[in-house]
């Protein structure tokens, strides 16, 4: 029986050789490790951001329940924040950025940087984007943070991969 991390490796290698054949470009061995790199994060980031909205939810059910005050959901959702880009910084590591044997990562040092990215990207970028995306554009404010994804998320990908785990 084919294991799950198998079966998404080939569903990333036939995907990679679709997009490169509907762009008129050569399907690369490296250029398909790459997307399935790419795939890795993604999944990564949608169990983040279900892990997030889990702790935001609990987290301020929890708050009101122990204290009221006016703020209480930007308290669950520091927490929820600080908690789930643990949780990716994890599963990042081991899953996305693994090493190799015999390498290390100074684990103080890349959690930093993958807070500082996560800031940037989840909360400064999108923040930005959000803005351009309505009061520019007039894009809905229920779908501008999904348009939002389609910018944040490579970006993410290539700080991550570039900057936080760089070996």
């Amino acid at each position: 029986m084919m294991k799950l991390s198998e079966f998404i490796e080939r569903i990333s290698a036939i995907a990679w050789r679709m997009i490169c054949k509907i762009f008129h470009r050569e399907a690369t061995e490296s250029g398909s490790e790459g997307f399935f790199q790419f795939v890795k994060f993604g999944i990564v980031g949608l169990s983040n951001t279900i892990i997030s909205y889990l702790i935001y939810t609990f987290g301020l059910l929890g708050i009101r329940r122990i204290v009221s005050f006016r703020y209480d959901y930007l308290a669950a959702q520091v927490l929820a924040f600080v908690i789930s880009v643990f949780w990716s910084y994890i599963w990042n590591s081991k899953m996305v950025f693994s090493l190799e044997k015999g390498e290390k990562r100074p684990f103080w040092k890349s959690l930093a940087k993958t807070y500082v990215s996560y800031s940037f990207t989840g909360l400064f970028l999108s923040a930005v984007l959000l803005w351009l995306w309505v009061n520019v554009f007039s894009v809905s404010e229920f779908l501008a943070p999904l348009i939002n994804l389609v910018i944040t998320v490579p970006a993410n990908f290539l700080i991550n991969k570039y900057w936080t785990f760089k070996k």
